[in-house]
């Protein structure tokens, strides 16, 4: 099984367990200080859709979020997203991981911290000129750049850190859309309280910041040009 994990620029390395994996995101000294954060405020995104881009309602038990998609600007992450969405993956996925002012993770586990199944692993595009701004969705991975399937997170600030031109391994994490409603929910989840869990795959090893509620994704439909929602039901 592999763990998601989450790097950190400064002084230390976190792992953080992710979709099974173990993928990296920089923190800083501390998630408060770092850098990224300080980038400054980012303003709120409208629901209003760029061009062909799809719209991904997620349906949380803290409310609803609804993503847009950069089907241009990430074409791979886009449709490996979509694949998950209409298999039914995310229904009854959480998010498993929260690290206050810095990310919200999920779309890997379920209530009971085990790894669902997942796809073939996509190519990285974290090149594509998007960035880890606050309220973009990015996708996680392992240490491999190439290494990302159905996880995912939600920046809750400003983490250039993770972009590819300040990359330690000259890759960073992929960003394929924003945001674009709810972000009063990402804020609720953001501020959650959060413990340590024994791992299930391996009860010796604890699992960090995991929510002490769990924050259920209940389903994830894709909104139509038209406006109407076409729910994915899990299978």
């Amino acid at each position: 099984m592999r763990l998601p994990s989450l790097t950190i620029p400064s002084l230390c390395l976190a792992t953080v367990f992710v979709l099974g994996q173990t993928s990296l995101i920089a923190q800083g000294s501390t998630s408060k200080e770092s850098s990224a954060a300080k980038q400054g405020s980012t303003s709120k995104q409208t629901s209003t859709s760029s061009g062909e881009n799809p719209l991904i309602e997620l349906d949380t038990s803290e409310g609803k979020i609804v993503l847009e998609l950069n089907s241009e600007k990430a074409p791979k992450s886009v449709a490996n997203f979509l694949q998950y969405v209409e298999s039914g993956h995310f229904a009854g996925t959480i998010f498993h991981r929260v690290i206050k002012d810095f990310m919200i993770q999920g779309g890997g586990m379920d209530e009971n911290l085990k790894e669902k199944p997942t796809k073939t692993p996509i190519k990285n595009e974290g090149g594509n000129g998007l960035t880890n701004m606050k309220y973009t969705v990015a996708m996680a991975r392992t240490n491999d750049p190439h290494s990302a399937t159905c996880q995912f997170f939600i920046n809750t600030a400003d983490n250039g850190f993770l972009n590819r031109a300040q990359a330690r391994d000259r890759f960073g994490y992929t960003v394929f859309g924003k945001v674009v409603e709810g972000t009063e929910v990402v804020d609720k989840i953001n501020n959650m309280p959060t413990e340590a869990r024994a791992n299930p795959m391996s009860p010796a090893a604890l699992m960090k910041d995991v929510p002490k509620t769990n924050i259920i994704i209940r389903g994830a439909k894709v909104v139509s040009k038209k406006g109407e929602m076409a729910p994915m039901m899990a299978k």
